[in-house]
């Protein structure tokens, strides 16, 4: 099991018109991914999920929290001592084009790390060429055809299942993967994230899939829990059916409400949650987990205060934290929880 606890994480921007100034990624974010589990972090762009992924992964570390691998604490081992624990964690890129070197073949880019692996184990040099094809046709694909080839002689989701294929070779134990199907083509994302169900039942790894795609989340783990995170703090964490069937964060809320769907086709009594547009406090649409751009932060009371529809004098005086309140099966952030049953943005049909 890996979880964390407190992970906070800012970026220091130096120069510029602006000058030198601190930009909040993540704010004491706790988190927790069982073995064989499925959670899903979903916000706007440039909330912070990826750098929280990557800080997961091994690949960023945080200015403050922990990360806890096993019952042991990252911190508590040198650089050296701590690259067995990460190794667990393998990190399932955006785009799967960037992701493989493009000079060499499929063969070659699996083979690599499994010769190191056949070298570390004792195992004959033939059997990294074995393994090579085994996992190609555990993630779907054929060997014969795909070994051979370059990545820009393979498709869009060939080169993403090959990314996942490479992830596999040292056994992982947890999956990141970081909008793994936001550059395929829309016909090709269901085949990947029932990819990435299969292998999670097949294999027992954890995955942890971060979008900002509500549908992707629920369908990639209907008995996992979703994180909603807003400015770098989780708003609300709960079970998954539960967050988008009952939210209590107006955060949320507005995530379901921005979700377009045929006119006609709402429930009664349901209603639309619109945020306020609150001029200079939106987040970046930086995509890398590095906000740039952010205006100042905002020090005083609730982070979405200046966006929230039902705000009040409290909320822009004292921030939230998360925990439970009103009898609520979820942990959310918010002095004024409440159930709206929301509907999408309706989208009107010829």
């Amino acid at each position: 099991m890996i979880g964390g606890t407190g992970i906070t994480k800012t970026f220091r921007q130096r120069g510029g018109v602006l000058g030198a100034r601190e930009v909040p990624a993540l704010r004491g974010v706790d988190f927790a991914i069982p073995k064989g589990g499925a959670v899903s972090f979903i916000g706007e762009s440039g909330c912070g999920k990826t750098t929280l992924g990557r800080i997961i992964a091994g690949l960023e570390t945080c200015d403050a929290g922990e990360i806890v691998i096993d019952g042991v604490a990252m911190s508590s081992l040198s650089h050296r001592r701590r690259q067995p624990y990460f190794r667990r964690v393998q990190l399932v890129h955006q785009d799967p084009y960037s992701a493989l070197n493009p000079t060499r073949t499929i063969h070659q880019a699996l083979a690599a790390p499994l010769a190191l692996r056949a070298r570390q184990t004792g195992r004959p040099r033939a059997w990294a060429d074995e393994r090579a094809g085994e996992l190609l046709g555990m993630v779907g694909l054929d060997p014969g055809y795909v070994l051979p080839r370059y990545p820009h002689q393979l498709s869009g989701g060939m080169r993403q299942r090959v990314v996942i294929a490479r992830a596999l070779t040292v056994d992982p134990e947890v999956l990141v993967a970081d909008e793994a199907v936001s550059m395929i083509d829309v016909s090709l994302r269901l085949g990947i994230l029932a990819l990435l169900k299969d292998l999670r039942e097949r294999l027992g790894v954890s995955v942890l899939f971060i979008t900002h795609d509500v549908a992707t989340a629920r369908y990639i783990g209907t008995d996992g829990e979703l994180y909603v995170i807003y400015r770098g703090q989780v708003v609300e964490r709960g079970p998954v059916e539960t967050v988008i069937s009952a939210p209590v964060h107006p955060y949320t809320q507005a995530l379901l409400s921005a979700i377009p769907v045929l006119h006609g086709l709402e429930s009664p009594g349901e209603q639309r949650v619109v945020p306020v547009e609150a001029s200079g406090d939106h987040p970046s649409d930086d995509t890398s987990g590095h906000p740039g751009g952010r205006p100042s932060d905002h020090t005083g009371g609730c982070l979405f205060a200046p966006r929230c529809p039902f705000r009040t004098e409290r909320c822009e005086r004292e921030r939230p934290v998360l925990g439970h309140d009103g009898g609520t099966p979820q942990r959310h952030a918010c002095f004024h929880p409440e159930r709206r049953s929301v509907v999408a943005v309706p989208v009107s049909h010829r």
